[in-house]
Parts: structure tokens; sequence; C-alpha cells
């Protein structure tokens, strides 16, 4: 856990983190929750180890203090951004006399510690990218620990990363400038470096950096709505990555198996918030009835409605096929549930004119059925149609939207019959009354 920036690393972030990962399925073979050899497993708790490399550091020149002020190093910076120069730190205690520490020191200055980079072009060989080359000017003397004693995220990593004995570093190709910093920190630890592999970033539908202007980007908010972990790990594995030409689905086991750094795209991904309810759908499709019915019922039960496990049971083979989200799947079913309903605005409409009258008729006809199944419901409800001379619009909407206060529901029938004969004459009766006072 990196948790050095004290303002981020909350113990609810942290929480956050690692239960998302666990509903993910995303396990690991040690850290956080699993002991081993290599902890301890929060930076915060691994700052005896940073300090014993600085401190050598420090002894063989490879790092320096740095008295200089916040004010001081903006004053460099802007000539520097004016020229058209990338701005850096222009080594100015690099170099200092022992009597300029002292004088500094005097003055109470705060002191942060600055690694010594050896000033030459440094290349960084990339399992993705190849080599990348970042020319000696970019890479300035930076910090290591900040003023108030804290490691910097360069140092800290990079230290966990050898003392850990890390194999491959595998992260966003945003912290690929980090890696050239990195690599000399290591190397002045006398250790070798793990490989480095940096993954294409995602980005929206407009291409710019995936944020939350695009919407939710948080795992906990899929979850909250209704998406299946394996759903988000399958179109997360193919931001960025393929395996084939033909294969969308995969399930955990054959990602591990399949997947290969040699296939990652170095193009951005752009994620399809459609693309992913899409395979929500499929996926959903694909588990078994009593998964949905639990998940459902939790749906249900969090918005204060009452569940009858049976009559759940019975329904969920009727949305199953017609749902993208367990949260979509809760609206669809929530009438089965509730004592009575209130249409919305598009059903409202639906239920206008001469409906009142139609909907009494309707009741009338309904209320005389001894077998009530939907195969009858249809037949009486078609009579009637026909009878009318109307639509399927016109005869089975204005019934739906006062049956369900919506228009769009489970199939029609099916949900009469379910809803059962009193509740189904009771609201029937009610949006007639309730449409012609209006």
């Amino acid at each position: 856990i990196e948790d050095t920036d004290q303002k981020r690393s909350t113990e609810e972030a942290i929480g956050i983190i690692i239960g998302s990962l666990r509903w993910l399925g995303i396990d690991w073979d040690e850290g956080p929750e699993v002991s081993g050899p290599f902890g301890p497993y929060r930076q915060t708790e691994r700052m005896s180890f940073y300090e014993d490399v600085v401190e050598r550091f420090l002894k063989e020149s490879q790092a320096y203090f740095c008295y200089c002020t916040p004010q001081e190093l903006e004053d460099r910076r802007r000539p520097a951004l004016k020229r058209g120069e990338t701005p850096g730190y222009d080594g100015r205690c690099r170099n200092l006399t022992p009597a300029e520490r002292r004088a500094f020191e005097a003055e109470g200055r705060a002191r942060a510690i600055r690694f010594a980079m050896p000033g030459t072009d440094i290349t960084v060989r990339d399992l993705i990218r190849g080599e990348a080359h970042f020319p000696a000017n970019d890479l300035r003397d930076f910090v290591i620990i900040r003023s108030d004693g804290t490691p910097t995220y360069l140092l800290a990593a990079a230290v966990d990363d050898v003392l850990m004995e890390m194999t491959h570093v595998i992260r966003g190709e945003d912290l690929l400038p980090s890696t050239p910093r990195q690599l000399e920190i290591i190397r002045a630890m006398g250790a070798e470096p793990p490989r480095y592999a940096h993954l294409p970033l995602i980005v929206g539908p407009d291409r710019q950096p995936l944020s939350k202007r695009h919407g939710s980007v948080a795992v906990e908010w899929f979850r909250e709505q209704g998406y299946l972990p394996e759903a988000l790990v399958n179109y997360l594995a193919l931001l960025g990555w393929s395996y084939d030409d033909t294969t969308t689905f995969f399930d955990r086991q054959e990602l591990i198996a399949k997947f290969d750094l040699g296939r990652v795209s170095h193009n951005a991904a752009a994620f399809d918030p459609e693309k992913l309810r899409w395979m929500n759908g499929h996926y959903i499709r694909e588990s078994p009835d009593d998964r949905l019915v639990d998940l459902l019922a939790k749906g249900l039960e969090q918005e204060g409605v009452a569940v009858d496990a049976g009559l759940l049971a019975a329904a969920v083979p009727l949305v199953k096929t017609r749902m993208h989200t367990i949260v979509q799947g809760v609206e669809l079913l929530r009438f089965l549930f509730v004592a009575r309903v209130e249409p919305d605005e598009k059903a409202r409409k639906m239920l206008g004119g001469e409906r009142p009258e139609y909907l009494r008729e309707v009741a009338a006809r309904l209320e005389g059925i001894e077998d009530w199944r939907a195969q009858e419901i249809r037949r009486i409800l078609e009579a009637l149609k026909g009878e009318r001379e109307l639509s399927s619009t016109q005869a089975f909407q204005p019934i739906r939207a006062a049956v369900t206060g919506t228009l769009v529901s489970p199939p029609l029938f099916e949900s009469i019959e379910l809803l059962g004969p009193g509740r189904t004459l009771a609201r029937l009766r009610e949006a007639a009354s309730a449409t012609a006072g209006a």
C-alpha cells in the first residue's frame, strides 16, 4: 500500500481498494491481509528501510541536502518556462560547502534530500514500448525525502521493488517518465532492476484521459450499479489487449493462461460504457437464476422493499434476457413487491384520454378468469383488442402503465399472472379512477 501521501491514503480509501480487488477476484500471494517474508506491506510501516537507503546515499554522495525554499524554486522555474525550456532543478545545493550548509541550518531553513542524477542520457527498455530514450536535460536531481521527512513515491517504490525482489513492474504509461529516475535509485543500491512494462492509458470516448467528467470511474460505483465482477474484469482486460481477432469472452482462468504482454497495444484504449453494459448483460444471461435472485433481492432490500423469495424466483426468468445490470433488474421488478405503484410521467400520459373506461372494461374481463395464468390472460385481452380494433400499443400499454407504473416492464401477461388477480384488478381500477378525476 503506497500510503506516504497521508491526505489521500485514508483507512477508508485503502479499505475500498482492497475490497474492490477482492470483489473482482484479483487475489495476491503476499501482501496486505496475506502474510509472507517481504512485509510489512504499507510504506508508512517501512520508513526504516527508506531511511537506511538514504543514509547510505548521503554517505556515498548519491544524494544531498537541499535548502531551497518553494519561492526560490519557483523564481528559478519561471525564466526556464519563458525560454521554452523544460524546468528542472539547477543543482544549486548539490555542491554546497560545509559553511554554506551551516548558514542555511542557522537560518532554520527546512531541508529536503535530493538524489544526484548522473547527468547522462538514459534509455529505458520496456516490454511493451521497446526502448524509450530520456535526455539528460530532462533528468535533473529530484527530491527523494520531503522537508517533512516523508519519502517520495520515486524513492519508496524503487526501494520496495528491490527489497521485495520484484521481477516485473507493470503500470500505466503515465509513470514511464519516472522510470529512469527509479532505475538510477536501484543502480545506486547496487541491485538489478525489475523488468518494466507500461500499459496504455484508458481514455474516454472523446479520447481524453478517463476522469470523473466521463461518469464514475470507481470500481465501487460499478459494483453498486449491479455490474458483475467477471464482466468488469473481462472488459478491462480487453482495453489495450487482445488474444486474437475473434475471442471476446474470457473467464478468469482463461485470462491468466492467455494474457501476454506481447499483445498489449501501444495506443490508448477508449472506455465504452455501452460495450461494458452489453458485456455485463451477457454475463447476467450466463448466470444461474439463484445467483440473480440473491443479487436482485439485495438490491430491492437496499431500497426498503420487502421481497417474497418465491415470487422473485418466478420473476427472474422474465427479466434475465432484458437487463444489462442488476439495478436495471431491480427497476423492472419493483412493481411486484410494492403495495401500490405511482405511474411515471410517460405512464401517466398513456393513461389519459378515454383510457379510464377502457381500463374498467379490462378489469371486468379479467375478473371473470378462473384459471389465472398468462395464457388465459392473453386470450382474454387479445379478444378485447380485436373487438375494439386496437393496435398492440393501444391495447396493452395502458394496462402495462396501470399495473406496473411504467411503459417498460417484463412481458405483460406473465407480469399480470405473477402480480395476481387482487393486485391487478385493484391497480387497474385505481388508475382508471385517478385518471378520470384528473
